[in-house]
C-alpha cells in the first residue's frame, strides 16, 4: 500500500461521489479496467475500487457510493483535498480488453459505480485501435447519478445513459430496453452476436449474473486472463462496488 494525497472530491448526490489522488511512482503501471485497494491509512480496513482514470494519467481517480454505516465509505465520503489515503500499489483485475477476442464492436455495460472501469477504458487510446465502434451504456437511479455525463458525451464513443427512478429520455433498466428491442432500434444496431460484438459488464452482482446467463445462453464465451473470450466481467467483486 502507498500513501497518496487527495487532490479533489466531487459529490454528485447523497449517494455518489468521486475523488482524485496523486499517483506516486511506487504504484505500478496498470491496464484500463483494473482495480486497486483503498483505505484510510489509520486502520487495516481496505476495499477494492476500480481505477477510473486512464493508464497514462498523472493522477488516479475513483468513483464511490456512500453507504450509510459503511465501514469505509462512511468515512471516505468526508475526505477533502490535502487529506491522505492508502492506495494499493499493485493494480490487478480481469475486466480488460486483453481478455476479449478480436471483434468489430465493443460494449461497456454498467450500472451505478460500475461505470468506473469503463471511464478508464474509453479514455485509453489503445481501446480504439482494437474496435471500429465503442458503445457505453450506464444505468442509474436518478439523473444526478449520471456521473461524467458531459465527459462521456465528448468522447468518440456512443454513450447511452438510462435512468430508472426519474423521468429521462431513456427510462428504465438497460436489460428491459434490450428485451423490448428499444435499445437496438435507438442505436440502429442488431442485437448482440458472438461474431462481431464484445461485451464488458460491470454492475451489481444480480445484474452481472443476469447478463452473464443471457450471454452464455446466446453462445458467448467468458474471457479470462488465461483464455480470451467474447465477454468479460470482474470476478473479484462479489458485492456492490464501493463497499464490498
Amino acid at each position: 500500500m502507498n500513501i497518496e494525497t487527495v487532490l479533489s472530491v466531487t459529490h454528485y448526490s447523497d449517494a455518489l461521489f468521486s475523488f482524485r489522488t496523486t499517483r506516486s511512482s511506487e504504484i505500478r503501471p496498470f491496464k484500463a479496467g483494473q482495480f486497486t485497494m483503498i483505505g484510510m491509512a489509520d486502520d487495516d480496513l481496505l476495499r477494492a475500487y476500480s481505477i477510473a482514470s486512464p493508464p497514462d494519467a498523472d493522477a488516479l481517480e475513483f468513483l464511490s457510493i456512500k453507504v450509510p454505516g459503511g465501514p469505509l465509505t462512511e468515512r471516505l465520503q468526508h475526505i477533502r483535498p490535502g487529506d491522505e489515503i492508502e492506495v494499493g500499489d499493485r493494480p490487478t483485475g480481469t475486466l480488460v480488453v486483453d481478455n476479449l477476442t478480436p471483434g468489430k464492436r465493443l460494449w461497456c455495460v454498467a450500472t451505478g459505480t460500475g461505470l468506473a472501469p469503463f471511464l478508464s477504458i474509453v479514455q485509453d487510446q489503445k481501446t480504439f485501435l482494437k474496435y471500429e465502434e465503442v458503445i457505453l451504456t450506464h444505468t442509474v437511479r436518478t439523473v444526478a447519478e449520471l456521473a461524467y455525463h458531459d465527459l462521456l458525451q465528448s468522447l468518440p464513443i456512443t454513450y447511452y445513459p438510462t435512468v430508472t427512478r426519474e423521468p429521462f429520455r431513456h427510462a428504465g433498466r438497460i436489460t428491459a430496453r434490450m428485451e423490448s428491442g428499444v435499445l437496438w432500434s435507438d442505436l440502429g444496431v442488431e442485437p448482440w452476436h458472438p461474431d462481431c460484438d464484445r461485451i464488458m459488464i460491470c454492475g451489481s452482482p444480480e445484474f452481472n449474473q443476469e447478463l452473464r446467463d443471457q450471454l452464455s445462453a446466446a453462445g458467448f464465451r467468458h474471457g479470462t486472463n488465461r483464455e480470451p473470450g467474447q465477454f468479460v466481467q470482474e470476478r473479484a467483486f462479489v458485492m456492490q462496488r464501493g463497499e464490498s
